[in-house]
């Protein structure tokens, strides 16, 4: 996959995308990531990219001049092509009003031949890139960053790691949390040691088995394998019923799934009442 990241602060990516994973799938040449600063396709003395909007406003804008050349320089599919269905390129905008990045979105992404990511600084960029240069826009989450560099760098991250190759054990993608693998969740169920089904990871432990008087779970070293899916399954459902209650409303739940569920929240309703029935009356 080609990377190309459009940025007013080149030097920034010079640590993020120097290590690990990323590191490695470069080495590899599974990924080539070029950086490319916006000030040099700006003409004027000072290197200017920003503005002030017309109408008025606080802040500054990033100007369209220096991102058109730059998009244009790349050589990447036309916006006509790309928003028509063509789905080798994809020119991304990093803004804060862009559909939230999650690992579906990794995972489509992973499958193109190139991606150009768009990091937005000040008060935002021209609408004309959002409009006539960048096929998507994409947020890293509900929170307001000083720039796209952070987000740009967290999805390069996300991207890679599902390229084929890129991990030592391409299946481990398969368990992590938020992944979704249908066919393998409809065909077999959840497994022990991979397919989250789009819920929070289970939690993992290892040696020693009794830490500081915190002992591992005793399933865990049974050597009961069905017994140890079992109580993977109930332990993330446990997690994402307690973190990330909004998820159980968009994963596949099996009839296994459900009963485990309705455990789960039993137990959190006696919790409740236990809580309730200890405080203090008012």
């Amino acid at each position: 996959m080609q990377v190309d990241i459009l940025t007013i602060f080149p030097d920034f990516f010079r640590g993020p995308l120097d290590y690990g994973i990323v590191r490695r799938a470069r080495e590899a040449g599974l990924v080539k990531i070029d950086v490319h600063d916006l000030r040099g396709f700006a003409h004027d003395r000072h290197r200017t990219v920003d503005d002030r909007p017309f109408g008025g406003g606080e802040g500054m804008v990033l100007k369209p001049e220096p991102i058109f050349e730059c998009i244009e320089s790349l050589n990447v599919l036309p916006w006509e092509e790309r928003t028509a269905g063509a789905t080798e390129h994809t020119v991304i905008l990093l803004s804060a009003q862009g559909k939230r990045f999650d690992q579906a979105v990794a995972a489509e992404l992973a499958a193109l031949d190139r991606m150009v990511l768009i990091c937005g600084r000040y008060e935002g960029v021209d609408e004309r890139v959002g409009d006539f240069i960048a096929d998507r826009e994409l947020s890293v989450g509900d929170y307001v960053l000083s720039g796209g560099e952070l987000g740009a760098a967290a999805i390069v991250d996300a991207v890679t790691r599902l390229i084929p190759g890129a991990l030592g054990n391409q299946a481990s993608t398969r368990q992590e949390s938020f992944t979704v693998e249908r066919e393998l969740l409809l065909t077999e169920g959840p497994q022990s040691t991979c397919a989250s089904g789009g819920l929070l990871d289970y939690p993992h432990y290892t040696r020693p088995a009794d830490f500081r008087g915190m002992a591992v779970p005793d399933v865990l070293v049974s050597g009961d394998h069905e017994q140890i899916r079992l109580w993977r399954r109930r332990a993330a459902l446990e997690k994402t019923f307690r973190n990330r209650p909004d998820l159980l409303d968009r994963v596949e739940l099996s009839d296994e799934d459900r009963e485990l569920l309705a455990r789960i929240r039993q137990k959190a309703r006696g919790l409740e009442l236990a809580a309730d029935a200890d405080a203090p009356g008012v």
